[in-house]
Order: C-alpha cells, then structure tokens, then sequence
C-alpha cells in the first residue's frame, strides 16, 4: 500500500522479476504541468496547493494529521511518487556509524544490519535515481562514486566553500538526485530552482518519473484514491489483501504478500486501523512498538547576507554544497551524535520575506512602502545553512490514532505525540552557532539564525527495524515479525533516524526487501 518513494523502487524490481504488482495509491498521477515551479505565482502555489503539509492542502486525498501534542509540523504528500515529488532531490547514504550508535555512543539500538550490507542497494538505487555528484566524498568509506556527473558548483557553493576552506571544516559539493544528462524518461535539469516545489519539466528523481512508469510498463496496476482501511488476514494469520475505499465505495484486493509503504506517520496508523481479534492492538503490534519511537529531523537555519548578487535562484536547489564536520560525535560537546549541513539557496522574495522576518528585527509590514523593493530583492544575495541533527529514538514520540478526528473518508486520522529532547536541541544549537561562523568567514556583512527545531518532512522510526520480536516490528528484511508474508519497506523501519536525509536509505531498504522477496519466493510464506 502507498505509491511513494520506497514503493516505487519496490514496485519496479518486483514487476522486473515477474511479479504481478497492484498498488494501492489514496493520490493521484502527477501532471508536471500543475506543478507551480514555472509559473510567476510559484510561491503562493507553493504555499497552498502544493504545501508539503497535509492539513495545509487539504486535498480529498489527503488525510488529517493532529500535531496539537507536537512541537512541529508534520509534512508528507499523498500521490504517485509520494513525497519525492516535493523533496529537494538532496541525497545522503547515511554513514557506517549510523547503524553501530548504541556500540559507538552507548545510546538508543544498533540496526541489525550495516553500511556494508547495505552498500550493493545504495549503489544500485543511486543509478535508477539519476544521482549526480562528485567522487570520493571523505566523510564516506572509499569508492563512494556518483553515477552521473556533478552539477557545476553553483556561486552560492564557491563562496561558501572560500568560507569552509578558511576555516578547515569539511565542505563537499552537492550529491542530488537530480539528472545532469538527458536520461530516460527524465530530461537533464533546467535550472529552475524550485526542487522543494515538484519540477514541471520532469527532471528531478522523484519515483513516479524514475520507477512508477516503468513498473507500469511491465505490468504493474496503479489503483488511485484508494484508501487503504485494513490489511486483512486469512485464518492462518497471514495477510490475504487489504478493503480500500474508491468514491466512497467499498472493494478488497487479495494479494499474497502485502507490502506497506504509506510513510513514518501512514504506516502506523494503518496497522492500527487493522487491529482485529488475533491482534487487538493494531496489526503486528504484539511487540508494542507500532506508532512508538517516532524519530524526526528538527532542522535548525541559518541566513548570511552578502555583498555581491549570487545568482542563488538559480537551480539545481537540492544541495549547493554539503558538510559533515559536526557529525560523528564529540563528548565534548555536551550531547551525542551530530548533524549534516546542506546549503540551500532561498526560494524567491516570499522565502526571503520570511527569513529576515525571523531574524526579529523587521516586520511583515517593513516590506511594504519606501524602501520595500531593495529588501524584497536581498534574497540573490542571501544563503542558508539548513542543520539536519540526528534524532534518537524516544518511547515518549509516538503516532496514535485519533479518537474523533476522520479523514473524508470517516477513517481515524493520525495523531502525532511529539516533543524536541534536549539531546537534539543542543545538536541544533550547536551547529547553528558554528554555521554563523561559516557564513562570517564566506564573508556575510549580516547573519542570523533564521529557525530552530521547525518543519519535517523525515518522518522516521514508528514500526523499528531489529533481531528482538519482543522489541522490534520488522525483521532486518523488513518483514513482520508476527506475519510473515507482511513487509513494511518506508521509513518506518529505521532502527534510528541516521543525521541524514532520509530518501538514500529509504530506498535502498525497499531495494533490498525487494530483491529479498524475489529472491526467496520459494521460501515465501503466503495467505492460503
């Protein structure tokens, strides 16, 4: 169930095996022609129609998610491509520490598999996502080669680096999956610059462009607005298909072997809603773990003002630059684990209207009038650090269902329990601090931090990954520790939420469960 990112790569290695794949989607195809990103009204499109928070769309598709016990917004997109389809394109593997934190730093759990076993998918997902980027990356082990040549380092990226140099920090050139080259169904980007808004023109990797219309191709069935209700069990307690409903009415698609991949939040709430005899507390929940250990990444953003006209509307806008300096953890510091820096340039006039408003010292109504036109169009010459901290997993942050809210459907809509740990809040204020030093030294007449702990669009942990079927959802597979032909292949499964970007292991988990399946399909047990 779901049509998004792990979902695509799942679909397309499964109908390349033989496989009869059907999907069920609550969205809708994409028409790159709706995306705002080449018309003049691209910001207020942006800011509505195409927000990446539910509840601010308000689409039929699009259920609601109660953030009242939140200390941030939570962000997701329901169609064909899911969330890629307005992720900046900013691609991260996490690192070999990632998976050994509890070895390394005496926190949280180590993953029960590693980087290495890990690494073949990363390697094969980064060609079907058209990832563009310079090799040998120090912050990785050796061999880290992106499949498609960079994109040239940005104005934006050759001040900063100056800056990073100055101060001997780590910078790297932006790793995106986003195509430099024409290349199958997608052409190479034209530099919009409005990534985080979808790309009209088709050229960023998100999976209904990269995965989906292959996966069609070979046979594949896309069912859209349809809205999964339950996943049912046959009487042997495997899964036998799932009740969805399409215009209000209601059908059931048997299936074999379920795979859900309706996100961080979708996930958990739907094994919740699938709750039955056998298993009263939400389906394969007998560990208790489902809708627990909710993981986000509470970014943190910092703005320099320069002297020259960068140029900084000018795309690709997934990363102009990146730098793991502040990752690996230092006791020192007062707290563990770290955080990924990316630098990101500012969307357009309304973005930039925003960043000098959070700086405290203007107002909304300081743009209008005299003086108005020279601020508005400070935004070529701003930069922004974006603070990506690793945040480890609390039994305190969970997803429940609601207990009156509904979806238009009458379904329970998500509840999100979330609170910021003091853990994380001193990684964000830390590197915030040390990326005003960066902007200084890149030569910024003004700087300020411009957000802490806001916007989320990572939503990871809520049906963990481990060997313990006492203590974890899925198997180091993915599979369902209580159904054993039930997978879940979304972010849900991170055992922790990695200082990262999600979207790289994302899919190189799906990646792997898939070729797991195909490959044991003798083995695989399935509903009678």
């Amino acid at each position: 169930m779901g049509g998004g990112t792990s979902g695509g790569v799942a679909a397309r290695h499964l109908a390349e095996a033989g496989f009869k794949v059907v999907c069920l989607e609550q969205g809708t195809w994409v028409d790159p022609g709706d995306l705002p990103g080449n018309k003049p009204e691209y910001e207020l499109l942006g800011s509505k129609n195409w927000h990446p928070s539910p509840n601010l769309r308000g689409r039929r598709e699009d259920y609601p998610v109660d953030t009242t016990e939140a200390d941030l917004p939570v962000w997701m997109y329901n169609g064909v491509g899911g969330s890629s389809v307005l992720y900046g394109a900013i691609w991260a593997r996490a690192l070999p520490s990632d998976f050994r934190v509890r070895t390394l730093d005496g926190v949280a759990d180590d993953w029960p598999l590693t980087y290495d076993e890990l690494l073949p998918y990363y390697q094969a997902v980064e060609r079907e996502m058209a990832v563009s980027g310079v090799a040998g990356n120090p912050a990785y082990p050796p061999g880290y080669e992106p499949p498609l040549p960079a994109a040239p380092i940005h104005r934006t990226g050759r001040r900063m680096a100056e800056g990073m140099n100055r101060l001997g920090w780590h910078w790297w050139p932006g790793t995106n999956a986003i195509p430099t080259v024409n290349r199958g169904h997608e052409g190479k980007c034209v530099r919009y610059g409005i990534c985080r808004m979808g790309c009209p023109e088709g050229a960023k990797s998100s999976t209904d462009v990269t995965h989906w219309r292959d996966a069609v191709a070979l046979g594949a069935e896309v069912i859209t607005r349809a809205r999964v209700a339950r996943v049912t069990l046959d009487e042997r307690g495997r899964a036998n298909g799932a009740v969805y409903l399409r215009d209000g009415v209601e059908h059931f698609q048997a299936a074999s072997v379920v795979l859900m991949a309706a996100g961080g939040i979708g996930t958990p709430r739907l094994l919740l809603m699938s709750a039955s005899d056998r298993f009263p507390d939400g389906l394969a929940n007998s560990s208790g773990q489902v809708g627990k250990r909710l993981m986000l990444h509470p970014y943190g953003a910092s703005v320099g003002v320069y002297d020259d006209d960068l140029e900084n509307w000018l795309g690709p806008a997934g990363e102009h630059i990146g730098s793991m300096q502040f990752y690996e953890t230092d006791t020192a510091r007062g707290f563990v684990r770290g955080a990924k820096w990316s630098l990101l340039p500012i969307a357009g006039p309304l973005e930039a209207v925003e960043k000098w408003t959070d700086k405290g010292s203007m107002r909304g109504e300081d743009f209008w009038g005299e003086g108005s036109a020279a601020r508005m169009k400070s935004f070529v010459r701003m930069l922004q650090w974006h603070v990506v901290p690793e945040d480890l997993p609390e039994e305190t942050n969970f997803v429940s269902l609601h207990p009156s809210l509904t979806d238009s459907d009458g379904l329970p809509a998500a509840k999100v329990h979330y609170r910021v740990s003091d853990n994380t809040r001193k990684i964000v204020d830390f590197n915030l601090e040390r990326s005003l030093e960066a902007h200084a030294a890149a030569g910024a007449g003004d700087t300020w931090i411009a957000g802490r702990n806001f916007m989320t669009g990572h939503n990871t942990g809520t049906a963990r990954m481990g060997d313990d079927p006492a203590t974890s959802v899925v198997d180091r597979f993915g599979r369902t520790h209580d159904v054993p032909n039930l997978y879940v292949i979304d972010a849900s499964v991170f055992t922790t939420s990695t200082g990262v970007n999600p979207t790289a292991t994302i899919c190189a988990l799906a990646k792997r469960t898939a070729s797991h399946i195909a490959s044991n399909a003798r083995e695989q047990e399935i509903s009678s």
